[in-house]
């Protein structure tokens, strides 16, 4: 997706400028200190090409590349390529896109697991040769029967003893395409009686008869992931594997590996606990059953938790940058309010979002006493928390929008907006009054406010000391702008999806997370700015212009609302 601002700060110039400390780099601090890696600092950011990356990984690139970049180190961009029935160059290409976007470097160092697959067969051979290993011919059905329980040891699978030369003659054969799949696997010889499952004989390598995005059909044996990663480490001299929580009782087997290799470089593995957010999914098999389902509008549905939704909806790198600074890491589970990520990216564009004007359900105001065919051009501030920002012109008339919402005909005693009688202030423009209101005869709907302004009053103050207790937001009926406004509420209803009536996350799915507003009136200076534009529209929110914005209509996403309840929160607890 294009993106035309300006988005190529380092990380070190966003949010977060203080480097904060945790367990991860006490870790390798020490290890700095004990000397056991020569000093050196290397991690690698490892998806898996088989969708697209979210939020939660959004953490994961901040924390390997930040870690890297603090202490002079490397890091390297890996794709974990081992299952070719689900991945696919799309995805490859957005990860790249993400990971730029976020504002990281691999500096060249581009890595997948497949470049290694002639060498994760060598030493498979060896693990075989070793009697670390053996091939098997149970059915994966009766690998789990034989697996045990957390109470009870597995059993050993009738083919475990055979001979090393007999289990590398059914490798080399398994390799030359001679069995169907799911039929024979490759299995590490451990322990079936060792309380972690993990280490229970796992399997290592599958028969696929899959075509690879990369390998094409070379290769009909896929190595599983807890082999092929721990040696993809080895072989870029990655320092530290750092993964989420739930390998935590893969890290026997990955150090297993390793040992019985005898590799010259052991990576040390350190878990933290993954991104869990509120009314937030980060499954990627069900944000794929989202797209697949038709019930998002792609990958890139700003109502998607993906960096790729995230962008389009007009959310800064810098403020994902600061969001993840921000919750840190930890070694145990927990939810994020997704009220601090919408803090942080309410908090970022308030810095640099440029203001403008935007009437999303207009109501035509006639201002009566207001000389026809004249037209006025007002300065307005662009950023009152950026004075290099400058100001603009807009243009007042005769005939002017405003917000339905800003007029009621019989207001409650604390309503200060428009109502017969009262007066009010346009923004940069004058005080007006209104004087009468122009209904349809047939529905008795209100078509129209006739009003009169006050000439002292031009830029927005009275003369005479004069005071209103309302400012309105309003745009020239003769140079408005006609667009569309989508407006995005979180995707499901309740704080955990998992927690939805029977456990379907469906039934969980807010059917009021997307309104579209089409015949939104938009100050001129709106019209034709490029996909990826982020301004506030005055009390209104922070909006972006989407990529499906033509010359002759601009779209508009809603990126977040001027409310913020995170901050409210903070407060009070203060």
């Amino acid at each position: 997706m294009s993106d035309t601002t300006n988005d190529s700060l380092k990380p070190e110039e966003g949010v977060g400028e203080a480097t904060p400390k945790n367990f991860i780099r006490d870790i390798i601090d020490e290890h700095n200190r004990s000397g056991r890696f020569g000093g050196r600092v290397h991690t690698r950011f490892p998806p898996e090409p088989n969708g697209y990356l979210h939020v939660g990984h959004a953490k994961s690139i901040c924390l390997n590349f930040g870690i890297a970049r603090d202490y002079a180190g490397k890091c390297n961009l890996r794709l974990d390529d081992t299952n070719p029935t689900k991945e696919e160059v799309e995805y490859v290409n957005s990860i790249r896109e993400d990971v730029r976007w976020l504002g990281f470097d691999w500096e060249g160092r581009e890595y997948y697991a497949s470049d290694y697959f002639e060498q994760l067969y060598q030493y498979a051979e060896q693990l075989i040769l070793k009697g670390k290993a053996y091939v098997c011919h149970l059915t994966a059905e009766q690998m789990r029967e034989y697996r045990g329980t957390l109470t009870e040891p597995g059993k050993h699978s009738p083919w475990r003893d055979r001979p090393p030369t007999e289990s590398l003659d059914l490798f080399r054969r398994m390799r030359a395409g001679e069995f169907p799949d799911g039929t024979i696997t490759l299995r590490a010889k451990i322990d079936m009686a060792s309380p972690n499952i993990n280490m229970r004989d796992p399997v290592m390598y599958r028969v696929l008869h899959a075509h690879h995005h990369r390998t094409g059909d070379k290769w009909c044996i896929y190595p599983m992931y807890d082999y092929a990663h721990c040696v993809s480490d080895e072989m870029e001299r990655i320092t530290h594997s750092i993964c989420t929580l739930e390998f935590e009782d893969h890290r026997p087997l990955y150090d297993w590996f390793l040992d019985e290799l005898a590799t010259p470089v052991h990576p040390q593995q350190i878990e933290f606990a993954r991104l869990n957010m509120t009314y937030t999914l980060m499954s990627k098999r069900k944000l794929l059953q989202l797209v697949k389902e038709g019930l998002v509008r792609g990958w890139d549905d700003p109502r998607m938790p993906t960096i790729q939704g995230m962008r389009r909806r007009g959310y800064t790198p810098e403020a994902l940058r600061g969001f993840c600074d921000r919750i840190g890491v930890a070694k145990n589970d927990s939810t994020v309010d997704v009220r601090l990520l919408e803090h942080c990216v309410r908090d970022d564009l308030n810095k640099r979002a440029p203001r403008y004007m935007a009437v999303l359900n207009p109501i035509k105001v006639t201002i009566e006493n207001y000389p026809e065919g004249q037209v006025e051009w007002f300065d307005a501030v662009n950023n009152p928390e950026d004075p290099a920002a400058g100001t603009r012109k807009i243009p007042f008339g005769r005939e002017i929008y405003i917000e339905q919402d800003d007029f009621m005909e019989d207001p409650p005693k604390k309503f200060f907006r428009l109502s017969p009688g009262k007066e009010v202030r346009l923004r940069y423009a004058y005080f007006i009054t209104c004087t009468k209101v122009v209904k349809d005869p047939t529905t008795g709907r209100i078509t129209e406010l006739v009003c009169t302004y006050d000439p002292a009053t031009r830029g927005g103050d009275s003369p005479d000391g004069r005071k209103v207790k309302s400012t309105l937001h309003w745009v020239s009926a003769a140079h408005a702008v006609k667009g569309e406004v989508r407006l995005y509420d979180h995707l499901f209803t309740i704080e955990n999806p998992a927690d939805a009536p029977g456990g379907d996350f469906h039934n969980a799915l807010n059917p009021s997370s997307l309104q579209v507003l089409d015949g939104c009136l938009l100050e001129p200076a709106l019209g034709g700015q490029e996909p990826g534009f982020r301004c506030q529209f005055e009390r209104l929110g922070y909006f972006c212009v989407d990529p499906d914005a033509s010359s002759a209509k601009p779209v508009f996403n809603r990126t977040v609302t001027l409310k913020d309840a995170w901050a409210r929160a903070e407060k009070q607890g203060a």
